[in-house]
């Protein structure tokens, strides 16, 4: 006979923590060794601009992995004594692997054109403004992409369809878009003051924290755009 205390073993706060620390490692470690190639890739590479097409194929793994980590994430178990994380992210890579790469090929592409027109600008002959505008593009670029990371991850709809949607929640919840604006921020201080893997190694926290601030995001879609 189960006694109260064993019936409610991994149902405490600190199991729920400690659940979700294993989780993220876990995934964690599923994603660095998915987005392995590329990053190994980037590694023999130097920072000449001139890299900057070999580096956006090295990239590429990082938007399958990327979309299965979410998908692990999103569907972890709180519950100490029933955590399959590794069968999750699995299973995330097996429906997701294929439309994020729809979706992250042309963004990486987009923004590939954007970096290597700024590291060339004084060689482009146009005004400045010009710069000023291409990095807004880039960012709405990035923001729309962390949107349609969320959405590709969590929902099969069509390529077009999740593409739409993204660029339609870019407005429609200002904060989920500030949110994945602030997480874009604070990586690209990370790298820019430590270490250009920081956000690969802290890819999974960065990931639960973009599930949490795209909570309405979710929400709407479940609501009114899935049957």
């Amino acid at each position: 006979m189960s006694t109260p205390s064993s019936a409610a073993f991994g149902a405490g706060s600190l199991s729920r923590a400690a659940a979700l620390i294993h989780t993220l490692l876990t995934v964690e470690a599923l994603f660095l060794a998915a987005a392995s190639p590329g990053l190994a890739g980037l590694l023999l590479l130097g920072a000449d601009p001139s890299n900057l097409p070999l580096a956006a194929v090295c990239l590429l793994p990082l938007g399958p992995a990327a979309s299965a980590a979410v998908y692990a994430v999103h569907h972890r178990d709180r519950d100490l004594t029933d955590l399959h994380p590794a069968r999750a992210y699995r299973r995330g890579w097996r429906l997701n692997a294929l439309p994020a790469l729809r979706l992250w090929a042309p963004l990486l592409a987009w923004l590939t054109v954007i970096a290597f027109t700024l590291t060339h600008f004084s060689a482009s002959g146009l005004p400045g403004w010009w710069a000023v505008l291409l990095g807004a593009i880039g960012a709405g670029s990035l923001l729309w992409g962390a949107h349609a990371l969320v959405l590709t991850s969590l929902f099969s709809f069509r390529t077009r369809d999740t593409a739409r949607l993204a660029a339609y929640f870019l407005f429609r919840h200002g904060r989920a878009t500030l949110a994945a604006g602030s997480l874009l921020v604070l990586a690209a201080a990370g790298t820019a003051l430590l270490t250009e893997a920081l956000p690969a190694l802290l890819a999974a926290p960065l990931l639960l924290s973009l599930l949490h601030g795209s909570r309405a995001v979710i929400a709407e879609t479940e609501r009114d755009f899935t049957a």
